[in-house]
């Protein structure tokens, strides 16, 4: 059990005033009017609050020793952490030259009577290159004598000015045709458009809104993956008419296609899919065109300051300067304080957690973010009764600048998907700017009370990773605020030494429906916690950082509601209560998470409905795994338990909520 800090003083305002009330028959007997509306109790009250602020500063006493006593043991509150996103600048038409994206290009949200403008900065300086179509080659599945696949190159010349055409896919379309688009330059993360000349419905028999095939982007090379692009648009209504077709892509690699190496992006004929048709007969292109039509980058919550001045210096020690932006983020390696000395004698300082390693010859500084006080060193008296000189001393009248940093972070930066919209940064062509995924990421400073909750940990582990509380520990400190759970345990069965560690990602609304690509995990986070645990574990430790298993599960459910409430307000409150009980996150009986390896039985259900107001009885509760394969949701057989692996936990998928009104 944890102790409170005390309260050096507990009296309150109204506390305060009754006791100086009290007090006045003795001192001042002839003050006998002791309404509020009198001067003199307005005085009294005055005072009270005076004294209440003083102490409520006093209070804040045990807060600062804490502080002081987590710094004895090497422990700080956290910084803010930035938010994260990517940001998708278009092009108003593909450039006859690459367009140049500099470093720290602004882009924020709108700003407005009531809310500042939210400003994200791009991580580095990005090009725009030109799509340069080299080679188009088709496959079909089978030919015609059912052999296996063959590729056919076609004659770039007579494609791109209109005088030979080709089938997309076979004449005969099968599942695992597809159309090979071979580009000179690596164009991961452009935006590519194809501007096709196709025969007017010449691809009949499909749904334009639901087309039967997938763009696709070389992704890896050993082993060939290829990853699904998001179109941005589709003018060709699914190639059965002239048009411009833009796809986003992903990272592309080099790779070999027919004995040719470029870029490849392609479109595959999927596999038939209950309720949607496919092609009766292939698409015919007559001629080709391609163009980039913009960038997608990867942004953060920053403001880029350069060469601040800070002030000049005044030649004694512990001096302290302070930056007019604040909180200052995690400094980058050319973020430093520059001291100029005179027109032509410029320092350059460097930054330290503290000054117990300087020495009078170090050129060092600290910075607290939070506050963006940058201080000097200081000099302190030693037991032989000489003065020690922690870090040099800015000669006398020197002017201090801040060469560079950055600004922002918090919790305020977590804006939702395309809420950045506005290019502060002027670029030319550029026609408009979105962020296509929420920003996440972003944390507030730590606050004393989540320390406290840290200090058992931090002591417990002492920055190894040895027990299982250890690595998931160490992995919540690894990426703060972008992981909701970890999990760590050794699989049955497995080798002595073996790991796993589970991680569950933080979404935006863990309340409401998840879908499976909220809980899929992004290949920088895994590789940054493996990172950070292989620093921290034994040599002998085997680690495999990776998502658990999902048990994706849905529900039939009949009842009946209570008189004098609304059934469909009573049906959406099962679906919330269903959403957050069987949820990795926010789930199960405690409300921390559905917990792993824990089977799921009717009964769980039963009890579940019980907290839901409105429900005069249950009628019937039928339960079902769901399995999700290219995209779609398959339902099984109902079960009366859903019996879960140690890795697993479960998940919540639509329901289907019936409710009777007799």
């Amino acid at each position: 059990m944890s102790l409170n800090a005390p309260r050096l003083d507990d009296r309150t305002f109204q506390d305060l005033v009754q006791e100086a009330m009290r007090r006045i028959p003795l001192y001042t007997p002839e003050w006998t009017d002791h309404n509020l509306s009198d001067p003199g109790i307005t005085l009294v009250e005055l005072f009270a609050w005076l004294m209440d602020i003083m102490l409520y500063r006093l209070n804040r006493v045990p807060d600062r020793h804490y502080v002081k006593f987590m710094e004895l043991i090497g422990m700080k509150l956290r910084e803010p952490e930035y938010a994260k996103t990517w940001v998708t600048l278009w092009l108003s038409a593909p450039q006859e030259n690459p367009i140049e994206i500099p470093n720290a290009t602004e882009i924020s949200t709108t700003r407005t009577e009531t809310e500042s403008a939210i400003i994200f900065s791009t991580d580095d300086a990005y090009t725009i290159r030109l799509a340069k179509l080299s080679y188009v080659v088709t496959s079909a599945a089978r030919d015609s004598q059912g052999q296996s696949r063959k590729y056919v190159e076609q004659n770039m010349k007579r494609l791109t000015a209109g005088f030979e055409g080709f089938y997309i896919f076979a004449e005969s379309p099968q599942a695992g045709d597809a159309v090979y688009f071979g580009f000179e330059e690596d164009l991961s993360y452009h935006i590519l458009g194809l501007e096709l000349d196709l025969d007017l419905a010449a691809g009949a028999g499909i749904d334009p809104t639901q087309p039967p095939y997938s763009w696709q982007s070389l992704s890896s090379v050993a082993p060939v993956e290829w990853t699904n692009c998001e179109i941005d648009m589709d003018g060709t209504r699914g190639f059965n008419m002239a048009g411009l077709a833009r796809v986003h892509l992903p990272k592309m690699v080099r790779g070999e296609i027919d004995g040719r190496r470029a870029y490849w992006v392609r479109v595959r004929l999927n596999d038939p899919q209950p309720g949607v048709p496919t092609y009766r007969r292939s698409p015919l292109v007559k001629k080709v065109g391609s163009g980039s039509w913009g960038i997608t980058v990867p942004a953060t919550h920053a403001s880029i300051i350069k060469d601040e001045f800070l002030g000049r210096s005044d030649g004694t020690p512990g001096q302290k300067f302070y930056l007019q932006n604040k909180p200052v983020l995690p400094r980058l390696p050319d973020e430093q304080l520059t001291v100029r000395i005179s027109n032509d004698q410029l320092e350059i300082w460097t930054e330290v957690p503290d000054f117990a390693g300087s020495t009078s010859e170090d050129r060092h500084y600290t910075i607290d973010s939070a506050s963006g006080e940058i201080r000097l060193g200081p000099v302190m008296p030693q037991r032989d009764g000489t003065i020690r000189r922690y870090g040099m001393i800015p000669p006398r009248n020197s002017a201090l600048l801040m060469r560079r940093y950055r600004h922002g972070g918090g919790a305020i930066g977590n804006v939702q998907k395309g809420a950045l919209n506005v290019l502060k940064t002027s670029i030319p062509y550029i026609d408009r700017v979105s962020n296509r995924q929420p920003a996440t990421g972003g944390l507030d400073q730590e606050s004393i009370e989540d320390a406290k909750l840290r200090v058992p940990g931090y002591l417990r582990s002492l920055g190894r990773a040895v027990t299982a509380p250890d690595f998931e520990y160490l992995a919540l400190q690894s990426v703060p605020g972008e992981i909701a759970r970890v999990f760590a345990l050794q699989p049955p069965n497995s080798a002595i030494g073996e790991v796993k560690v589970l991680l569950i990602p933080r979404v935006v609304n863990p309340n409401g429906y998840i879908t499976p690509e909220d809980l899929q995990l992004q290949e920088p986070m895994i590789k940054l916690v493996r990172e950070f645990l292989d620093m921290r574990r034994l040599i002998t430790t085997r680690l495999d950082v990776t998502s658990p298993a999902y048990y994706w599960v849905q529900t039939r459910i009949r009842l009946r509601a209570s008189t004098h409430f609304d059934p469909e307000r009573v049906r959406e409150a099962v679906e919330k209560r269903l959403f957050e009980y069987l949820n990795p996150i926010i789930g199960g009986p405690r409300g921390k998470g559905w917990p792993f390896g824990r089977d799921l039985h009717i009964s769980d259900l039963i009890a579940c409905l019980q907290t839901v107001p409105g429900i005069d009885f249950i009628r019937s509760i039928e339960l079902f795994p769901v399995t999700w394969s290219g995209g779609k949701a398959q339902r099984g057989e109902a079960v009366q338990t859903l019996e879960i692996v140690a890795h697993g936990v479960v998940a919540s998928h639509r329901h289907d909520i019936t409710i009777d009104r007799d």
